[in-house]
C-alpha cells in the first residue's frame, strides 16, 4: 500500500506550523519532520507489509527520550493489549498499548497533537 506522503507532508507543514520547522520526504514511504526544538519525527509506512507503520519521535540528544507508535509484532511487547500495535512511551523498553488511528492522515494528526502537548505549545 502506498500512502500519500505528500498529503501527510502538507498536514505537518500547514496544520502544525507552530511546532514544525521543516518536512523532508526521505523516500516514497517516509517523512522526516524537523521540530522547533531540534528534535525530529520519522514517519514510515512499509511498501511490502500491508498496514505496517512507525511514528518515531527522536529526542535522545535533548533528554534521552523516544516516543514511538508502531505495529511490528515483536514478541517482547505481547503484553500490550493492542498488540501488535504498541507505544514506546519515553524509553525503548517502556511499552504500553497504542490507540493511534491506523488511517495515515488521522494517525499523523494524533501523533503531532501528542508532540504539541509534550512541547507545551
Amino acid at each position: 500500500m502506498i500512502v500519500d506522503i505528500q498529503k501527510l507532508k502538507e498536514i505537518a507543514e500547514i496544520e502544525f506550523d507552530d511546532i514544525v520547522e521543516d518536512v523532508i520526504t526521505t523516500d516514497i514511504n517516509q517523512l522526516r519532520i524537523i521540530l522547533v526544538d531540534g528534535s525530529f519525527i520519522d514517519v514510515w509506512y512499509s511498501l511490502k507489509l500491508r498496514g505496517r507503520y512507525s511514528y518515531h519521535w527522536e529526542r535522545n540528544h535533548i533528554d534521552g527520550s523516544i516516543y514511538r507508535h508502531d505495529n511490528a509484532p515483536h514478541k517482547k511487547w505481547q503484553h500490550a493489549i493492542t498488540f501488535p500495535k504498541h507505544f514506546h512511551n519515553g524509553k525503548e523498553e517502556i511499552v504500553i498499548e497504542s490507540t493511534i488511528n491506523e488511517i495515515p492522515d488521522e494517525g499523523l494528526r494524533e501523533f503531532l497533537l501528542f508532540v504539541k502537548q509534550k512541547l507545551n505549545r
